[in-house]
Order: C-alpha cells, then sequence, then structure tokens
C-alpha cells in the first residue's frame, strides 16, 4: 500500500472490521482456521465496499483500487504487504483464487466510475456476480465444498443475498445516488426517472421491486437445494446466511417498498433461535 493510502487494515483486526456485518454470526461458528480466514476474506471485502462508498473523487477512489489490484498480485507473487500477511495465509491455506479477488475489485469499480442507475439486467447480473458471487466463491473454498457444488451454490446463494440487499437498501442507495432495481422491472411498473430519489419516491416502486423478490427467492430456493446434497457441516456457514437473508426478504415483503420504509432487522432472539438450528443442532 502507499502511504497516502494506508490499507484499511491497518485500522483493525480482521475480526474486529467483521462484528458488525450480518455475516458475523455464521463465521463465528466455524473452525478457527476457517473462522480466521473468512475474517481475512470480509476485512478486504469491507476495505474495497469503503472505497466506493466514499464521498473521494472518483479519479482517487479508482486509483486505491488499483492499490489494491497491486496488493492482491504482490499476494500472489509471493510479496504480500504486512497489513495482509493474514489474508496471504488464507490463499495459501485454502486455494482462494485471484481472479475471484480481482472481480470483487471490479464490481466495486463499477460503483466508482459512474453512479448505478437503473441497469439493463445483464448489467446487473455482471453487478452481482462480481459484488457477491465472487466472495462466494472465496468463501466456499473455506467451508470445503468442491469445486463443483460449491461454484453453484456460490452463484446461487451470492445472487439471492445481493438481490435481497438491493430490496433493503432502497433508501441507502439512493441517498447515494445510485438504483440498482433494473430498468426493465422499472418500467414495466410504469416508472420511467432513472432519478434514483424519485424513483424509490413513486408509489409504483412496490411493483418493481416484486420481480427482484420473485428472483431472489427463486436464488435461495436453488441454493437450499444444491446445499441439501452437501455434506452438513460444510453448508452450516451458508445455511444460517440462507435463513437469516430469507427472513429479512420476507420482512420486507411484508412491509412493503412504498414510502416511508422502516428499516428491517433481524433481533437478536431470533437470531439466535437460527444458530440453534443450523449450527448446533
Amino acid at each position: 500500500m502507499s502511504m497516502e493510502t494506508p490499507n484499511p487494515n491497518d485500522a483493525a483486526p480482521a475480526e474486529k472490521r467483521a462484528s458488525g456485518s450480518s455475516f458475523y454470526t455464521a463465521m463465528r461458528i466455524l473452525p478457527q482456521a476457517q473462522r480466521d480466514a473468512m475474517f481475512e476474506i470480509y476485512s478486504f471485502c469491507r476495505a474495497v465496499d469503503d472505497i466506493a462508498d466514499s464521498t473521494g473523487r472518483r479519479e482517487q477512489r479508482v486509483r486505491e483500487l488499483a492499490i489494491w489490484r497491486n496488493d492482491i498480485a504482490a499476494i500472489y507473487a509471493g510479496h504480500a504487504p504486512p497489513a495482509l500477511q493474514g489474508l496471504a495465509q488464507a490463499v495459501q491455506r485454502f486455494g482462494l483464487k485471484r481472479e475471484d479477488f480481482l472481480a470483487v475489485i471490479d464490481g466495486m469499480e463499477m460503483d466508482v466510475v459512474a453512479d448505478i442507475r437503473a441497469p439493463d439486467f445483464p448489467t446487473l447480473e455482471i453487478y452481482c456476480d462480481r459484488v457477491a458471487c465472487a466472495v462466494g466463491r472465496l468463501s466456499v473454498k473455506v467451508f470445503g465444498l468442491p469445486d463443483g457444488a460449491g461454484v453453484a451454490l456460490a452463484d446461487q446463494l451470492g445472487r439471492a443475498l445481493q438481490l435481497t440487499n438491493i430490496l433493503r437498501d432502497l433508501d441507502e442507495d439512493a441517498a447515494l445516488g445510485r438504483l440498482y432495481l433494473p430498468a426493465d422491472a422499472l418500467r414495466d411498473a410504469g416508472i420511467t426517472t432513472t432519478d434514483p430519489l424519485v424513483a424509490i419516491a413513486d408509489p409504483r416502486i412496490e411493483w418493481a421491486c416484486h420481480s427482484l423478490v420473485a428472483l431472489a427467492r427463486a436464488h435461495f430456493t436453488k441454493a437450499e437445494q444444491i446445499m441439501a446434497h452437501c455434506p452438513r457441516r460444510s453448508v452450516r456457514a451458508p445455511r444460517l446466511m440462507r435463513a437469516v437473508y430469507q427472513t429479512i426478504l420476507e420482512r420486507l415483503v411484508a412491509r412493503g417498498f412504498g414510502a416511508p420504509r422502516t428499516p428491517i432487522r433481524i433481533g437478536k432472539p431470533l437470531l439466535v433461535w437460527m444458530l440453534m438450528r443450523y449450527a448446533i443442532i
């Protein structure tokens, strides 16, 4: 890392950076080596996501992401920066692929070079693959899933989680100038504007969101079908992730997508029950 752009990993250990994540509980149930690797992966993702969401000039953020590309290259060349030694150990121990890290960076760069507003569906698919499925492909390596089932699960569960995030974060994303709902869904609902704040204030946003709800549900179903044929121990964490996010999705549907949108959260009692069901019992 350059002196001008310190590695965000310097600010806090990987586990501390993950402690506020929706995935923290799922990561905590893993054995120590897997848990440490997942915290490192999350810390990387959080760092590049923070760059994408910062208020800095676009040119500066592009340079900061380029530094991360160089650091990933250094890890695979055997010259990891000191702050990334933990990530380098995870790469070596679990055979994590360089192209998946680079895909995550490419996805973040999509948010940096221009604000995404009502993308066409192929663009949304590419975005989801980079910012979510690529993270899943790194994760399933850590979970110990074979490549075939692991890649399939990363694809299905990653898309389900990202679509749920899009539906959950309508207001937060609009405040950043972004609108991830696809153009076709907006047009089908009668919404022609791509201005994020105007679009999400339109009562017809309810109908635009329901096409993504159906898609997310289909991906959740396919992910569960894949996990049903995997060793139970290897899918404890993704099953818990699926349970948490599918609950969020159904609570969003029950609340509705029209303004005002109250935040949806999973309370501690329900989270403990899910932990008992998917991780312990």
